[in-house]
């Protein structure tokens, strides 16, 4: 049988705060994180806007040793790691650390490592190049930083699934403690790649949005939205078996009670026209947690402000809902924090655990008049105060990955 899992710590670095509570905060306040792009010299790139996180100090989470030897995807991922350590009042210590794990997703590790040192390969030769090159840039390094910082020893392994790979890890996580694997999993997703290979790259995509008004740039939904806005961070969750985390005392923020993933089998970047893969993933979430499509009162959506998406997960609602679809409210982060990559699903699971807590759903912050083929409830112009039971959270990576989790109010 399996057990049940539930949301013990929460912990983030995000364009609108560095900390969970300032992060949902903000959210409160509806603020946007997106502005001109600092990190580098933009004055040859059609794109100029980005959601960078602000402020943001590795020594002040971390050993000064130890963050040097991480690149920014890294320190973000301690980072908030730490905080929910901390949050859900651990004390590794006192628990089987071969029992506690860690599964933690980039999409892109460090574009910056190979940026850097494919320069000094080009003016200084091969021999100039860093040592510690490889361990800096490739993306399993998020989760093994957290694994040596915080003593986990238990199952450590990252899901690189492009933008649904926060969500598949913390899916990954949910399975490991349902089937015994672990007692206590750290989950969630981070990201840092604002950089010219980035941003270049995405461009030429045709992925981003060319609009220089921060207020309108993310708009999800939204019938003039133009692409998504690149955002980085970090979100990380710990997530723990029922009654191991009564029988410490800990605080419940939540249950997480189904999780569902498919492939579209269709393109490397566009979503399927139908919906159909990301409506299963919502279907399989749903079934996993015994409820019925009209007992949702919540969805997290992808909702990255590109044409397809918004459009083709409109669609993949309609179809995973039915007539349910018309009373359920939907928004996007992303309005807010621009596109996290592989932090999306993270933060953003950090985003309705506390919408369950608090019975509020924030607006998707900038988006005016819908798209009329978007013709669903996307909380626009207000937020909306209600009684949340019931959420499901949506991420669909390129390469057709589709990943949604149902969390529930704890009820005991």
């Amino acid at each position: 049988m399996k057990r049940r899992v539930v949301v013990t710590g929460l912990g983030a670095v995000t364009p609108i705060g560095n900390t969970v509570e300032e992060f949902w905060n903000s959210v409160r306040e509806g603020r946007v994180g997106i502005g001109e792009i600092t990190k580098f010299d933009t004055s040859e790139y059609k794109v100029k806007v980005a959601a960078e996180v602000k402020d943001f100090a590795a020594k002040d989470y971390m050993d000064f040793k130890a963050a040097k030897r991480m690149e920014p995807f890294s320190q973000y991922a301690v980072a908030a790691a730490s905080e929910a350590y901390r949050d859900a009042g651990l004390d590794i210590k006192k628990e089987d650390p071969f029992r506690a794990g860690v599964i933690v997703g980039s999409g892109i590790g460090s574009l910056q490592v190979v940026e850097r040192e494919y320069e000094k390969i080009r003016t200084k030769g091969p021999g100039r190049v860093n040592p510690l090159m490889v361990p800096l840039m490739i993306s399993n390094m998020a989760a093994g930083n957290i694994s040596i910082q915080l003593g986990l020893q238990g199952k450590c392994t990252n899901v690189v699934t492009a933008c649904a790979s926060g969500t598949n890890c913390i899916g990954d996580a949910l399975r490991a403690i349902q089937y015994d694997d672990a007692d206590i999993m750290f989950a969630g997703g981070t990201e840092s790649c604002i950089c010219p290979t980035g941003v270049a790259g995405f461009t030429s995509l045709t992925a981003l949005s060319a609009s220089q008004d921060p207020m309108r740039a993310s708009i999800p939904f939204d019938k003039d939205r133009d692409g998504f806005v690149l955002g980085e961070g970090a979100g990380v969750v710990v997530l723990e078996e029922l009654e191991h985390a009564k029988a410490r005392g800990a605080k419940i923020y939540a249950e997480v009670t189904g999780y569902g993933a498919t492939g579209d089998a269709y393109h490397i970047t566009s979503p399927a026209e139908d919906g159909k893969g990301a409506a299963t993933a919502m279907s399989l979430a749903m079934r996993e947690g015994g409820i019925k499509p009209s007992q949702v009162d919540y969805i997290n959506a992808h909702g990255t402000s590109t044409h397809h998406n918004d459009l083709f997960e409109t669609r993949a609602i309609k179809l995973a809902l039915g007539d349910a679809a018309k009373d359920v409210v939907i928004n996007s982060t992303k309005s807010m924090i621009g596109h996290l990559l592989g932090a999306a699903g993270g933060v953003e699971f950090i985003a309705c655990v506390k919408t369950i807590q608090d019975g509020f759903i924030h607006q998707t912050v900038g988006t005016k008049e819908t798209d009329p083929e978007c013709d669903l409830n996307y909380a626009v112009g207000a937020p909306v105060e209600k009684d949340v039971n019931y959420v499901l959270t949506n991420s669909l990576g390129f390469g057709g990955h589709n990943a949604t989790l149902l969390l529930k109010k704890y009820e005991g």
